[in-house]
């Protein structure tokens, strides 16, 4: 049994592979990551498994959910999704020009350009083109996922009891949870409260965009969640620059017991950043032994 169960975002689909193969391949480049946060602190390597069901948001699907993989930018995306879009900008601190349901495509662009210029620092005029591109692939790849998953019953309570599935026949201390992950794993938690996990860690979470929020299962009372009855404990990361985990501060509306900011350099959102970063390492040590 793995005392780390990881589940997984956005961009992990692997063509051709069964799920059990899937998770094993994500499961070992993860394990890579993790083990290096944690022997800054001379801890051994855990078991990890992942909990992997990107396979489950692709066939049989409608256009607007297809493969996050060839997910291209906001031209693609429906008049609805791009409102959803710059409400999601809008989280991350961006000021509409308009209406959220007349946004163009120039006016998000310029958004996003403007946010990744005021985080981006120093970088350079091409560094921050390619950037605003990734954030771009990120965003209507979560607006995808996040649809596939969240309007679809069926699919949504296939994702749940996958999880669910790993996480009794592991019974892990450790559940971590990155990006869409940490959305569906809530959910699953909330649904599974058995058996228990002790410490829950979410990383580049959206859970508080407000178009996700307004979608989750169980729903937001008098605008707060609730914690998963199993979950013994609750830390949230996110990288300072981190325009997927918006707005900041997950713990103003979920019952979180501790969260940081933190920094992953260009690798913002990725899970490998996080899985590797000290203070991750720090938090999930102390349930390892």
């Amino acid at each position: 049994m793995a005392s780390v169960v990881l589940v997984h975002g956005i961009f992990n689909h692997v063509a051709g592979a069964t799920p059990e193969q899937a998770a094993r391949v994500r499961a070992d480049a993860c394990r890579d990551r993790l083990a290096a946060g944690l022997a800054r602190l001379s801890v051994p390597a855990p078991e990890v498994a992942m909990a992997y069901y990107a396979d489950l948001l692709r066939p049989d699907l409608p256009e607007q959910a297809q493969d996050a993989a060839a997910a291209g930018g906001f031209e693609e995306l429906t008049p609805a999704q791009r409102a959803a879009a710059a409400e999601w900008l809008a989280a991350a601190g961006a000021v509409l020009p308009a209406e959220p349901q007349n946004v163009g495509l120039a006016p998000l662009r310029h958004l996003l350009g403007v946010l990744v210029r005021e985080r981006g620092g120093r970088l350079t005029a091409a560094v921050r083109e390619r950037t605003v591109r990734r954030i771009e692939r990120a965003l209507v790849a979560n607006l995808r996922e996040v649809e596939a998953y969240s309007t679809w019953p069926q699919r949504r309570a296939l994702v749940r009891d996958r999880v669910a599935e790993a996480v009794r026949r592991e019974r892990p201390s450790v559940v971590i949870a990155h990006s869409l992950g940490s959305y569906v794993a809530y959910e699953t938690l909330h649904a599974f409260p058995e058996p228990a996990v002790d410490l829950l860690v979410t990383v580049g979470s959206p859970l508080r965009v407000p178009s996700l929020a307004r979608r989750l299962d169980p729903p937001l009372r008098a605008g707060r969640g609730a914690r998963p009855a199993g979950v013994g404990r609750w830390v949230n990361l996110a990288d300072a620059g981190d325009l997927v985990a918006v707005p900041p501060g997950l713990a103003e509306v979920f019952p979180v017991d501790h969260e940081e900011t933190t920094g992953n350099g260009l690798g913002f959102h990725g899970f490998g950043g996080y899985l590797a970063n000290g203070l991750l390492a720090a938090a999930v040590a102390p349930y390892l032994s």
